[in-house]
């Protein structure tokens, strides 16, 4: 295994002291490293992997120096436009070293949302043109090449990383949180209040499979629920086009802070098209909780205050089981002429035992679909 400091040592002693991206499971000690030991300005935890894309170019056009963006494999997707069309060299030909976890690589058991972005990894970057090269016991060889490929060429290198890659590292800046109210006692909190016929539509990582086991628990059934596993940031669009379809439904969002960063335009639509059966519930735990705790801006910035300016119609603060209680007890009861959100506060953290959907994405959609039909 590579120590994530030797590794970060090791960039910097070739002049690469600029990252960005959006933090890993598979790296997610490497990105733990370079949170407590890279200064802030020199590391953007971005809202998605094409902003840190963005930054690293910006970077280079300050500094004339090569940044580093690091993202798990699915993030190649929200990073093609500003590879192909920012750093390219057909357009501006700026150098950047892209550091990727690879999720789902074939011949390894991965959860199914992962399988597909496993097998296309490696071809993606070919057909992008970007050389690449997979870290392994050689490692230092290998980022000595990638760092005299970009010199050279100006251009990109990529550096795929196998599960297992880095060492352990614990997080030590840790987001200190007094918030009473954990993500899954409020999960199970919204769940008691719904209604028979409410469809819920929940983000990628724990909130969907801590809504997944409290269903379980209660032996409830998931033909309700939507559960997105992959496309991180997306659950709010699929809700809005379930709920537009759908008018006589009430559609609930489950989302993250980091999911809701992410694609932060899609609130403007929702404000936009203000349907009336529309409920967005977003668990704020400032954190990238499912893939090592890095901080996001989720609890720094005015969650309602962006809802309300982009047309949401009721928009409600809480932290607490009973301002969580209060606060669905309203949204079941008053009329509301369009969308609601409720941003509920909450502490990082989520039990160790805790499981994940045993149902498949297909059976997850069919049983949905059967549903909506009635």
């Amino acid at each position: 295994m590579i120590q994530p400091k030797v590794f970060i040592d090791r960039l910097l002693a070739g002049g690469v002291s600029f990252f960005a991206g959006v933090p890993d499971s598979l790296l997610k000690n490497l990105c733990a490293y370079i949170t407590d030991n890279i200064a802030r300005e020199n590391n953007i935890i971005a809202a998605n992997e094409g902003g840190a894309v963005a930054l690293a170019a910006g970077y280079h056009l300050a500094t004339g120096k090569t940044g580093c963006v690091y993202m798990q494999n699915s993030g190649e997707g929200n990073a093609v436009n500003p590879l192909l069309s920012l750093m390219d060299a057909d357009v501006y030909n700026m150098p950047l070293l892209l550091v990727i976890g690879w999720r789902g690589e074939p011949g390894v058991h991965d959860e199914p949302q992962h399988v597909k972005q496993g097998k296309v990894t490696l071809s993606l970057l070919q057909t992008m043109g970007i050389p690449y090269v997979v870290l392994d016991e050689s490692w230092e060889e290998q980022v000595g090449e990638a760092l005299r490929v970009i010199k050279e060429t100006n251009g990109i290198y990529a550096l795929i990383v196998r599960k297992g890659t880095f060492a352990d590292y614990q997080l030590q800046n840790q987001i200190s949180s007094l918030l009473p109210l954990g993500r899954e006692e409020a999960i199970k909190i919204v769940v008691d209040k719904l209604r028979k016929d409410d469809i819920v539509v929940s983000t990628t990582g724990m909130i969907s499979r801590e809504l997944f086991e409290y269903r379980e628990a209660k032996r409830q059934g998931h033909a309700h629920d939507f559960l997105t596993v992959g496309s991180m940031g997306h659950a709010s669009q699929i809700a809005l086009g379930i709920a537009l379809q759908k008018p006589n439904r009430r559609v609930i969002v489950f989302d993250g802070d980091g999911a809701l960063l992410m694609h932060m335009g899609g609130m403007a639509i929702i404000g936009d098209y203000s349907p009336k059966n529309f409920v967005h519930i977003v668990f704020n735990n400032g954190a990238h909780d499912s893939v090592g705790g890095q901080p996001t801006v989720g609890q720094k910035i005015d969650v309602e205050a962006v809802a309300k300016a982009v047309g949401y119609a009721d928009v409600i603060s809480v932290d607490t089981q009973m301002s969580l209680m209060c606060a669905m007890n309203h949204v079941n009861n008053a009329v509301i002429d369009g969308v609601s959100l409720i941003n509920v506060n909450v502490c990082k953290g989520n039990r160790e035992d805790l499981g994940r959907p045993t149902t498949t994405p297909q059976q997850n959609k069919n049983a949905l679909m059967e549903e909506l039909q009635q």
